[in-house]
């Protein structure tokens, strides 16, 4: 057995095996507080991390979005985005998004767990679905969301000495993220901070 397949075998033990409950809006803190306080429940999103393989050896996948978007224009991202009503769950939703934004074909999933909700300071609620991948076809960006596609070494996102930090003012008030940089992108904000927080479970560890 590979070194990959000994992490995905530990990390699929380590991993929620069903989606988690939403906890209820009243115990929930962001990861950074807003100046004015939320005035509507928060939004349910899922995003795929979804953990490809390669023949030199797993990557995880990630896009650039749009520049053209509203929010979060040109930030990387997971695959992912809002649970619409007739998704069946989170992992659904997840696998909908990642083929509408990648073509990434449902057929080469397999769900192999969840991650615990994690709270934005913009109001969305993400519940990361981990998945294996073996890829039928390349994955193409959707130009309406997706600016480009691009893959980082399961090696290097497990390398505590690949993450520094992203600093960040808001309001007057500095804001701090862990941050990746691979190849010309700049990974940080809430997809920094899930990266990590998938490496600290695949391995064992708390950041």
């Amino acid at each position: 057995m590979s070194f990959d397949d000994t992490i995905i075998g530990r990390l699929s033990a380590r991993l929620l095996a069903v989606p988690p409950p939403l906890p209820p809006p009243e115990s929930l803190v962001p990861d950074w507080a807003p100046s004015q306080p939320f005035t509507r429940p928060p939004t349910p999103a899922a995003v795929l991390i979804a953990l490809i393989r390669r023949p030199e050896g797993h990557t995880v996948l990630y896009t650039e979005r749009s520049p053209d978007l509203r929010s979060h224009s040109g930030q990387v991202a997971f695959p992912g985005g809002k649970v619409d009503a007739n998704d069946a769950d989170v992992a659904a939703a997840a696998l909908r998004e990642a083929s509408e934004e990648v073509s990434l074909a449902r057929e080469d999933a397999k769900v192999i767990g969840y991650m615990q909700p994690y709270f934005t300071g913009t109001n969305y609620l993400i519940t990361p679905v981990v998945a294996t991948v073996e890829p039928s076809g390349p994955f193409v960006p959707n130009p309406g969301e997706v600016h480009s596609v691009f893959e980082v070494p399961l090696e290097r996102i497990l390398h505590p000495e690949s993450y520094g930090v992203f600093r960040i003012s808001r309001d007057g008030v500095e804001h701090r993220t862990w941050q990746i940089d691979h190849d010309g992108h700049r990974i940080w904000g809430i997809t920094a901070n899930l990266t990590r927080q998938f490496r600290d479970l695949a391995v064992g560890e708390e950041s």
